[in-house]
């Protein structure tokens, strides 16, 4: 029996860009069928994008998912099954995967498990379907599931390959990045195919979606739990695979000892038949795939906000970005990024100096642009920040200067950089970091100005991490030594230092990863050893500044908790963890 040839096309899809996304899907069938592939699979709501949010509310833009489907569909021809996501309408919205073949709607699977957390919404717009999603190509049974479907133990995926036979379980998915998860997806992908003794199938989209990052990574594992092909991470790839029928059920065999292949009874699930058999005949050689070797954590993260970037700019269509320069590392780590993802010549850098900006973080500032062939303009903030002072002198009257003063220096840049965005239609990347933009430790209309954050989800220690990373790939200088062993300051007053007003960054991110991250009760976060007193200044900074972090610029995630829609709390809130209950 010949083999069953599979494709996985793992493509980035634009939320709303249906002609854009329906294109992509063309391309791939079209790629699929000169390689004669038997059963083609896209990822989860491919034709609308992932997610579509509240663009789920707008009827139109139902029908006109549905009428993308139909041009698929007539694509669809021949006896190759091609497997599409898209959002389907009956009495209620369903996240779907349409199976297609012969330019006929063959059958439908509705997504059975609605994941409502961190990220996650789906129980806003859809209901959970009920079909089991078992169909036979020719001699094959396979099962279809979508996404969340797989993560679940006692999914769906179970029967499908226990009383539904199924030898192959195909998934469809928009499974988001976060440090480390390709490995953990990897790992639950061998742990699920052993599980079931069945061939498994995932397709992971791939691409930056506001602050969603996916890093596609689909794979093919055996019924023994071992890979047969693995996706690229951050980039489109196209996966061709063939399953051997034998091959697997021996596999299938070994791995349940007196299993029988087939079932019959009440147990046995309803299964659709495609009525054409995979197409007979020689297929053309498909090149072998190497193995794909996971890049250590620092690398994989600095991928990922590469892509992020990449994704965030083009999509909404800006040319070029601004960013201001500080000589510190936070707009470092923030150009570097930048350039890696959209090339020197559309990265526009920025240098505001005030009095007290040192001479060592200008020398900085002009040798970083250097080393990464970014332009540098500069435009010195002193006399605008004397007009300042002079206009609220009367107001103010005579007092120390403080943070007001500070801050009205922060506020100027942000102003000056939203002007070039203004004018040249620039976008400006924030520089901020999670410690900082977690306590607060950050200007309203100033240092928090920007169309996205692309460090926002990054602890100050991790972006150290990062930068060293980088500098250790470089083929020639690239961010300069110094801006990394310069203590780091915000340079608004004389003399000063971050450890002025927070602990030191160690510290402060033990605390932050304990308390925003892993949502620790107050007194397991001292059991790490640390300063109660500390502690306690740090968790009510963090319980403050909600009202800050909720009118910053999105932030790319690679977090298991990030700073956003993984972390929505009441801005007028009075609960406090290390506060004793009174009677």
């Amino acid at each position: 029996m010949p083999p069953l040839r599979v494709a996985l096309a793992q493509i980035n899809p634009i939320v709303g860009d249906l002609r854009g996304n329906v294109d992509k899907v063309l391309a791939g069938i079209q790629r699929a069928e000169a390689l004669r592939v038997d059963l083609l699979a896209f990822p989860e709501l491919t034709l609308t994008g992932y997610p579509p949010e509240d663009l789920l509310t707008r009827p139109q833009f139902i029908s006109d998912n549905l009428a993308c489907l139909e041009e698929v569909r007539q694509a669809a021809r021949g006896a190759m099954v091609v497997v599409v996501g898209f959002v389907d309408r009956q009495d209620d919205l369903h996240n779907a995967a349409a199976v297609l073949q012969g330019q006929r709607r063959i059958g439908v699977y509705y997504k059975r498990c609605l994941p409502n957390y961190g990220v996650f919404d789906e129980k806003r717009y859809f209901q959970s379907g009920g079909d089991n999603g078992v169909f036979q190509l020719g001699e094959w049974l396979f099962g279809v599931t979508i996404c969340e479907d797989l993560w679940i133990p006692t999914g769906p995926f179970v029967e499908q390959a226990g009383a539904g036979e199924a030898l192959l379980l195909l998934n469809l998915s928009a499974s988001p990045y976060h440090a480390g998860k390709p490995a953990e997806r990897w790992q639950m992908f061998a742990a699920r195919a052993r599980d079931t003794a069945a061939a498994l199938a995932v397709v992971n989209l791939v691409g930056g979606q506001d602050e969603l990052i996916f890093d596609g990574a689909g794979a093919v594992f055996s019924p023994a739990g071992e890979p047969i092909a693995q996706g690229r991470l951050f980039e489109e790839d196209f996966i061709v695979v063939d399953l051997d029928r034998e091959k697997m059920l021996q596999q299938r065999s070994e791995n349940r000892p007196g299993r029988e292949e087939k079932s019959s009874g009440p147990a046995a699930l309803r299964r659709i038949v495609l009525p054409l058999p995979p197409a007979a005949g020689s297929k053309p050689d498909v090149p072998p795939r190497p193995r794909i070797t996971l890049p250590e954590q620092e690398e994989e993260i600095y991928q990922a906000l590469t892509l992020g970037t990449r994704d965030y700019v083009n999509k909404n269509r800006f040319e070029k970005v601004v960013i201001g320069l500080s000589g510190g590392v936070d707009s470092a780590l923030t150009a570097s990024i930048a350039v890696d993802a959209l090339g020197a010549e559309r990265v526009i850098t920025l240098a505001l100096p005030s009095q007290f900006s040192s001479d060592e973080t200008r020398r900085d500032t002009r040798q970083l642009a250097d080393n990464l062939g970014v332009r540098l303009l500069e435009i010195p903030i002193d006399e605008v920040y004397a007009a300042y002072l002079k206009a609220l002198a009367p107001t103010l009257g005579p007092h120390e200067i403080g943070v007001t003063e500070e801050n009205i220096q922060s506020r100027i840049r942000g102003n000056l950089l939203m002007a070039l965005s203004n004018y040249y239609g620039w976008l400006v990347l924030n520089t901020g970091n999670k410690s900082e933009a977690s306590v607060g430790y950050c200007t309203l209309y100033g240092d928090m100005a920007g169309g996205i954050s692309i460090i926002k989800d990054l602890s100050k220690t991790r972006v150290y991490r990062l930068c060293r990373n980088r500098n250790a790939r470089a083929k020639g200088p690239w961010i300069p030594e110094s801006i990394l062993e310069r203590p780091p300051s915000a340079e608004l007053k004389p003399d000063q230092k971050d450890t002025d007003t927070l602990p030191e960054y160690d510290v402060l991110d033990r605390i932050l990863q304990a308390y925003v991250e892993e949502e620790k009760p107050f007194k397991e976060i001292l059991q790490l050893g640390l300063d109660e007193a500390v502690v306690r200044d740090v968790v009510a900074r963090v319980d403050q500044n909600e009202y800050k972090r909720r009118q910053s610029p999105p932030g790319l995630k690679i977090t298991r908790r990030a700073l956003g829609k993984d972390r929505r709390l009441p801005i007028t809130n009075h609960y406090r963890i290390f506060e004793t209950l009174k009677k």
